[in-house]
């Protein structure tokens, strides 16, 4: 049995790295048989958290009562290949409102999918989200099973921000008539701003942000700065971090820093830098497949304090950064030896770093330094 149990795991190295490794980490399991679990948000007054499950469940768990039964109330998702629930969100008036928002893949008619984002209002006794509805669709729905996004983050400052993937059609990521690649940017209440870049442009869409982006899976806002971070996939290397400012091309296809995972170029690529196009502000030459983001930010344990925490997929593991400004240096890894894929990357109110590993048996772990 692992459920509560102790380990304590030594920091790796990162080989190309002269950077000293991260301090040791105490690791709790506190709930396990977790089936591919993608997001949690925390619930307020210690009420513990909400847990999406990829299948398309969404389950309650508090400390010494353990995982509830599925939530009822949670829209139908399309659960295929990288589809499913995804994202989960408190509103900033859920004391008033107890509205929770989600993010999932959602089939059209001709069996293609796309990232759909709704909300409802979660019931006193944690158990239904009632009168579920739909805010946003991304159109056209173009994928088969890929590159969905659907991180959710909410700014403090009245926006809704969505991260979406480019559906595995690479050229999208360019095309401002279509959702795919593209941060979009609403209002808490579903609504597009006045001030959105392409607002009242034939031929675009108001809800864009930002643009060509491939298939971003983590996303925080930086509490120094409070501006919106952003990090995606890149194909076989090019994983990148990005700070999305109005209206900007990141530059997928056409800039990018990874080839394709066969070994031969990007077809549409023109460089790794390319004139019109935004460079990230870090990213990996070998691809980690980031996934989750937490910025320190709280009392609990000042030797993290500047630090930023990102999942990695397919590196199994939790990379450290340090962060001056916009300035990000990788410090090392702190997780790899227990062989799981991190989806989501979290700090809780009490300043633990809550982890959901994406497996079959997932986990939720709660990390702190070893001392």
């Amino acid at each position: 049995m692992r459920r509560n149990a102790v380990f304590l795991i030594p920091a790796l190295l990162i080989a190309t790295s002269a950077l000293a490794a991260p301090a040791p980490v105490k690791v709790e399991v506190l709930q396990t048989k977790l089936d591919h679990p993608w997001s949690l948000a925390f619930l307020p007054d210690n009420k513990g958290m909400l847990i999406t499950l990829r299948g398309g469940q969404l389950r309650h768990w508090q400390a010494g009562k353990g995982i509830s039964d599925p939530i009822v109330g949670v829209p139908r998702v399309w659960a295929s290949g990288q589809g499913g629930l995804l994202d989960v969100a408190l509103a900033p008036d859920f004391a008033q409102s107890r509205r929770v928002w989600l993010s999932y893949a959602e089939v059209g008619s001709d069996g293609k999918a796309g990232t759909a984002v709704g909300y409802g209002r979660l019931s006193e006794d944690l158990k239904r989200i009632e009168a579920f509805q739909v805010a946003f669709r991304q159109q056209p729905k173009l994928s088969t099973g890929n590159h969905f996004g659907g991180r959710l983050v909410f700014d403090g400052k009245g926006y809704l921000w969505i991260a979406l993937g480019e559906n595995n059609q690479r050229p999208t990521a360019q095309d401002l008539d279509k959702l795919q690649g593209k941060l979009v940017r609403l209002t808490d209440q579903g609504k597009i701003p006045a001030d959105n870049p392409f607002v009242g442009q034939a031929g675009k869409r108001p809800e864009i942000w930002s643009y060509g982006i491939r298939n971003p899976q983590g996303m925080a806002i930086n509490p120094w700065s409070e501006a919106l971070w952003l990090h995606e996939h890149g194909p076989r290397g090019g994983d990148e971090i990005n700070i999305p400012e109005k209206g900007k091309n990141y530059g997928w296809p056409l800039a990018t820093w990874g080839i394709n995972y066969s070994g031969s170029p990007i077809p549409e690529a023109k460089g790794n830098t390319v004139a019109g196009t935004e460079q990230p502000v870090f990213y990996w030459e070998k691809s980690p497949a980031v996934s989750g983001m937490a910025f320190y930010n709280a009392a609990t344990f000042p030797q993290w304090h500047n630090k930023l925490f990102i999942g990695a997929l397919k590196d199994e593991d939790v990379i450290v950064l340090s962060v001056s400004g916009n300035k990000v240096t990788e410090d090392g890894r702190i997780l790899g030896d227990r062989g799981q894929r991190i989806r989501d990357v979290r700090v809780g109110p009490d300043g633990y770093l809550y982890v959901l590993t994406d497996e079959n048996d997932g986990e939720l772990l709660k990390v702190s330094p070893a001392q």
